[in-house]
């Protein structure tokens, strides 16, 4: 495997925050404790880490039955207890996407291994952790996955469930269907080791939150990571103190939120999570149903809050959340708050959305934990098959020239196989254009600089004409050749599928099944903790 650094101030619609971040730490240090290198300050970040010995215990108790209902590995029971006896961790977490979900949950995965190893290397004994968002309740966002057909084509395998409307993902059980769409992925994914465990994995019976822990426990048995099931009725017992709090400061918060949205808005930035007066911190559980709960924008400490449309005082909430704290989770603001008060976290590792959403929850960090917990940016990686690899060469392309529609890179391709007479023939009429265009400025500019701008006029139209034409000749050789339309669509669902990076796109177990689930190794060998690039990975 060789590894190509690609910065992602290179790839479009990467927020600007994201890459100050990484790039220019200085520039953002007032919404971020701690820099993107984990290494500067992972022992004096250890020390201020505050978790009792009640707690650690309870929690421990919590994941050792959790994960040996998953079929937890020995190095996964032993991290649990070194977790027991006071390590520190390294967390991540993400929605539990059908087959695994996505490249970059494996990514995630390993990147809290990896740091999580560097730690401990370093001195502070520490564990891996990944966070099950069993509660999330956007199901199409985690009932399908694509898969790279034969021919090059995009293959999507979706999951029908049944359940009240919003309902947390963690609830919904599978049916007898998704045997059959997991024969139907085995077809295609063909016999391997990752995709025995895809189809010990997810069989009927289970919910889209077991059947994701089954199979990364599973994949990540010998590196020991410890999953957490969110919904969890334990853990929201052990959390009811924060949902408290969260209730009872919720004009202080979400005073303090927007105050926050408005520096970063003042510094340039956006905020990824859009706070109003009548927001606040908390979900609600009601008939199956997690809907969000609502304040008054007059100040929630003088008023009712609201569930759907449901009128409820504060007080009969308080009464619920000491009765049933099951019944109360987190948004996206205070989840990993949530997280962070439940583990002794030395640093949470995420993408670019989660570094923007850290830029916010950090005030509901200080205002509820009284500490920040650094985040750093994941491993983030493309990953080119020789095939691809082939393509890319023969036409001269790298990576970063692939960020285009399909119809744009189409184009592309074409012009880089025109008949070298006319592309040479192009070439130097560009050239010729270009100095005599400065030949006839130049001298303008003696005689009557009131027709410079004239001359610079007519010259944008001529290079204009020109560039038009050499577009016309590309799209008459797209006309005729088939293979240029194939072997675009081929590198553009390989590499950048719908517009996206493939790691955000294509299913990770698809690469487990074609490269053996070694290819987790090869990964984790080419992770550098101090590196901030996006990687392009060669096979």
């Amino acid at each position: 495997m060789n590894s190509e650094c690609l910065p992602f101030n290179s790839i479009p619609h990467v927020s600007r925050l994201f890459t100050d971040f990484l790039y220019d730490y200085p520039r953002v240090q007032s919404f971020y404790r701690r820099s993107p290198n984990i290494t500067a300050w992972l022992q004096e970040e250890a020390s201020s880490i505050r978790y009792t010995a009640q707690r650690r215990q309870a929690v421990s108790g919590i994941l050792e039955r959790q994960n040996q209902s998953w079929g937890a590995s020995a190095e996964t029971l032993a991290n649990i207890a070194r977790l027991r006896a006071g390590a520190a961790a390294v967390v991540t977490g993400q929605q539990v996407g059908l087959f695994g979900g996505p490249l970059f949950s494996l990514y995630k995965a390993l990147t809290a291994i990896k740091l999580a190893d560097v730690a401990s290397r370093m001195g502070v004994d520490c564990v891996p952790i990944f966070w099950l968002a069993t509660e999330d309740h956007d199901v199409a966002e985690i009932n399908r996955v694509s898969i790279p057909g034969p021919d090059g084509s995009l293959e999507t395998l979706a999951a029908a469930v049944a359940g009240p409307p919003d309902a947390p993902v963690g609830m919904l059980k599978f049916g007898a269907e998704m045997g059959t769409l997991v024969e139907r992925a085995a077809g295609w994914l063909g016999e391997s080791n990752a995709t025995q465990a895809l189809q010990n994995s997810y069989r009927p019976g289970e919910t889209f939150g077991s059947a994701f822990a089954r199979l990364f426990a599973s994949l990540f048995a010998e590196w020991g990571v410890v999953l957490v099931d969110a919904s969890d009725a334990e853990l929201h017992h052990i959390a009811q103190p924060l949902y408290r709090q969260a209730l009872e400061r919720n004009r202080e918060l979400q005073d303090a939120l927007q105050t926050r949205g408005q520096e970063l808005e003042a510094a340039g930035y956006h905020q990824q999570v859009k706070v109003t007066p009548s927001s606040t911190l908390l979900f609600v559980l009601r008939n199956g149903r997690r809907v969000p709960l609502h304040g008054s924008s007059e100040g929630t400490s003088r008023g009712s809050f609201t569930i759907g449309h449901e009128q409820i005082q504060p007080v009969e909430l308080a009464a619920e959340i000491a009765s049933s704290p099951q019944h109360f989770s987190g948004n996206v603001l205070l989840r990993p708050v949530v997280e962070d008060f439940l583990l002794p976290t030395l640093a949470y590792t995420g993408g670019a959305a989660e570094v923007a959403y850290f830029a916010q929850a950090s005030v509901v960090y200080e205002k509820l934990l009284g500490r920040t917990t650094p985040i750093v940016p994941r491993f983030s990686a493309t990953i080119v098959e020789p095939k691809a690899k082939r393509l890319l060469d023969h036409y001269g392309f790298d990576l970063a020239e692939l960020f285009q529609s399909p119809e744009q890179l189409r184009e592309a391709l074409a012009a880089r196989v025109l008949p070298r007479d006319l592309q040479s023939a192009f070439d130097h009429a560009e050239v010729s254009l270009k100095n005599s265009l400065e030949a006839i400025r130049n001298a303008l500019t003696r005689l009557d600089k009131t027709l410079v701008d004239a001359a610079d006029h007519a010259g944008a139209k001529v290079r204009h004409q020109l560039d038009g034409l050499r577009a016309r000749a590309a799209r008459a050789e797209l006309r005729q050749t088939e293979v240029l339309s194939r072997h675009g669509e081929l590198l553009s669902h390989a590499l950048y599928p719908n517009r996206t990076l493939q790691e955000r796109e294509l299913a990770g177990i698809y690469f487990l099944a074609r490269y053996g689930k070694e290819l987790l190794g090869a990964f984790y060998d080419v992770m550098q903790s101090d590196c901030l690039d996006h990687q392009v990975l060669s096979l």
